[in-house]
């Protein structure tokens, strides 16, 4: 979909964007639009719709509405929406020519991770090579000659890195390569990176553009009209396409975003100083402490910090770090023990175990992904019975 062109500050854009009143009712929110044909004029045989709708594949009203809010929140021209956020990247990384060479940041989603050295490695013989892009002795023109695409999350997934953007798009365009930025875990709320020079910027929209964890999306966002074109053609050709009701249910989902967000940061910001003097935690990572070695980095390219705080326990006494962690994980009443993030509602999770168990042993050991995190996706409940339940929870 294209940006619908709709101005004003963030918190105007996330209601309005991509969305005018129904034409044929008046109805003030955008209808749900179940139809997957649209009718044609025989005097203007193959050329669709008046209205550019032919099949709900290849565009569909509710699904364009949403699609022009999520591109005006980022600041972009073009926004396309997918059934997943895996389906999303499975699109971007089918655009590359068969056997291009990806470059992604080592501490990635473990689902990105699989999907790029075990599945299209084998099927489109793509070349993922995993360098720590956070490291100053990096040496990034010599990790990025070669890249087709270079894939960055910024914070991370899980331990929380904060990437330089700027610096890393301005190596990959000396070596003419492509960057994708994962901003599921800042939001769009709290960073743009297409402003920093990003070619693409990639959602889970499942996590906090949605923020009720109700509803399965992915999308992209460019300022490239190649790219954009490519893309377009792929996700017709390729079909992983969202409904109409969740492209609706997503839309309601970003009305809310930039007050969800603050609320988030709020609490998070809270627990994790609550947290780092805490005598039985080892480590806080979370991108608002000074503690945190990007903290600068963080705070000269995001607007805030987010939600998401990871924790390192430490082993009491006669038993292990795991030990550790599953006797906090089964005391907590507030936090829910699930998968996923960036919903209302406070979640936990063990990554060596649930969300990153598919990262390979060796990998996880080098990133710090081992028995005693805990990943916190901090909700917006009342701040003080979130720190009171993960205070009972260490006792």
């Amino acid at each position: 979909g294209k940006d619908a062109g709709s101005a004003g500050g963030f918190g105007t854009r996330a209601i309005h964007a991509g969305q005018g009143p129904d034409p044929a009712t008046g109805a003030v929110m955008t209808p749900i639009s179940l139809s997957t044909t649209f009718v044609q004029s025989a005097d203007a045989l193959g050329k669709g719709s008046q209205l550019g709708y032919e099949y709900s594949r290849s565009d569909n009203p509710t699904r364009r509405a949403l699609e022009g809010c999520i591109a005006s929140l980022e600041n972009a021209k073009y926004g396309l929406t997918f059934a997943s956020g895996l389906a999303a990247s499975t699109t971007v990384l089918l655009s590359l020519p068969e056997g291009s060479t990806v470059t992604s940041i080592d501490d990635v989603y473990g689902g990105t991770n699989r999907l790029m050295s075990k599945v299209l490695a084998a099927s489109s013989g793509l070349k993922a090579q995993f360098v720590n892009m956070c490291d100053p002795s990096t040496d990034l023109a010599a990790a990025f000659t070669g890249s087709a695409l270079i894939w960055i999350e910024s914070p991370t997934n899980p331990t929380l890195k904060v990437v330089d953007i700027q610096k890393i798009c301005a190596a990959a365009k000396n070596v003419g390569a492509k960057v994708l930025v994962d901003n599921t875990f800042a939001s769009s709320y709290f960073q743009n990176p297409l402003d920093l020079g990003a070619d693409i910027v990639f959602h889970s929209c499942t996590k906090y553009l949605n923020g009720h964890s109700d509803v399965v999306m992915g999308a992209i966002c460019t300022n490239d009209e190649v790219i954009y074109d490519k893309l377009h053609f792929l996700q017709n050709a390729m079909g992983g396409i969202p409904s109409p009701f969740d492209s609706y249910m997503l839309l309601r989902g970003l009305k809310t975003l930039h007050v969800r967000m603050q609320a988030h940061q709020r609490n998070a910001l809270s627990l994790a100083k609550l947290l780092e003097g805490h005598p039985k935690v080892a480590r806080v990572s979370y991108p608002g402490l000074e503690s945190h070695p990007n903290h600068e980095i963080a705070k000269k390219q995001m607007k805030g910090f987010s939600g998401m705080v990871t924790v390192w326990l430490k082993a009491q006494e006669g038993e292990d770090e795991l030990a550790a962690a599953t006797r906090f994980l089964g005391r907590l009443k507030v936090f829910t023990l699930a998968e996923s993030l960036g919903g209302v509602e406070s979640l936990i999770e063990h990554p060596a175990i649930m969300t990153h168990a598919s990262v390979p042993a060796d990998q996880r050991k080098e990133l710090g992904i081992d028995d005693g995190m805990v990943r916190l996706s901090v909700g917006i409940e009342d701040s003080e019975d979130l720190n009171n339940d993960v205070l009972q929870a260490l006792k």
